[in-house]
């Protein structure tokens, strides 16, 4: 058996038709334009990669992006300034940070200035608490992309388990917290996890957001599961890998996700609908 690919590219892709088509519904009613500031801090090039891809993607289906390239060497207390104009800045619906920040900066404290209402990423400790107690408002991009590549492919929860492999802010937490939320039954595991491979086997659902090349081993994957890999690891020879061994994975898994192509472009998708979701243009229960 050979699994089908989850097309992240073609998925995102019409999500981005359907904000794009919301985009113009509403400012034919007369809202205003959505707003998304972006601010960089420093020159990573991978940092300006994915700076590039947002900043387009908002031209592409109609979202107006206020862009802040900073020096490295910014002082935090001005980063924070800049956050409390943009926050009270009315032409503004979501901020973005780019991350990594430069050492000399915390993260946290500046990812906590952002006004919750703003905060697209869903970083923001009011937001993550929303998505805990089954309330959520403005979702972690990653996860709730994931969750709905799997709602594409009519993916089951209830009843099943779901293994998280990676515990970050950022994917694993709350990519937990959206499969719990979903029904499913959820295991995480982390570099203190003893015995990774004995998990594996039992993931109808796997995810893993390690960013370690090999790390998931082909033989361990259940029959028929459903493969979901965020890893992203460029090689010395400049080719992009994920965590999990594609070729062998494939031929037991019902679904995967390739990577590059699966979940990436949906990250940035998600994004966009936040974005939107910042602007008021969505009902609460949406």
């Amino acid at each position: 058996m050979t699994a089908q690919l989850i097309d992240g590219k073609a998925i995102a892709a019409q999500l981005k038709a359907e904000l794009s088509e919301k985009i113009s519904e509403k400012m034919t009613a007369g809202h205003r334009r959505p707003g998304l500031a972006v601010i960089l801090v420093g020159a990573d090039p991978a940092s300006g990669i994915y700076v590039k891809n947002k900043r387009e993607s908002c031209e592409q289906i109609g979202i107006q992006s206020f862009f802040y390239a900073l020096p490295d060497n910014i002082e935090e207390s001005e980063l924070l300034k800049l956050i409390t104009d943009l926050n009270q800045d009315t032409q503004v619906d979501g901020i973005l940070i780019q991350l990594p920040l430069p050492h000399h900066i915390h993260a946290s404290k500046i990812l906590e200035h952002i006004d919750p209402r703003k905060d697209v990423d869903g970083f923001h400790p009011y937001n993550i608490g929303r998505l805990a107690q089954r309330r959520p408002l403005l979702r972690p991009c990653t996860p709730y992309g994931i969750m709905l590549l799997l709602n594409h492919i009519g993916q089951r929860f209830k009843g099943c388990h779901a293994v998280v492999v990676g515990a970050s802010n950022i994917v694993g937490r709350p990519m937990s917290l959206e499969l719990l939320i979903a029904g499913s039954t959820v295991t995480v595991c982390h570099r203190f996890t003893h015995d990774l491979p004995y998990f594996v086997r039992q993931a109808d659902i796997l995810v893993s957001a390690v960013g370690k090349p090999g790390l998931i081993h082909s033989e361990w994957i259940k029959p028929g599961a459903t493969v979901i890999d965020v890893g992203i690891t460029r090689l010395a020879d400049g080719t992009i890998t994920g965590d999990i061994e594609f070729a062998g994975a494939k031929e037991r898994a019902a679904w995967i996700t390739p990577v590059p192509g699966g979940v990436g472009p949906m990250t940035v998708a998600v994004l966009m609908r936040n974005t939107l979701v910042a602007a008021g243009y969505y009902d609460h229960h949406h």
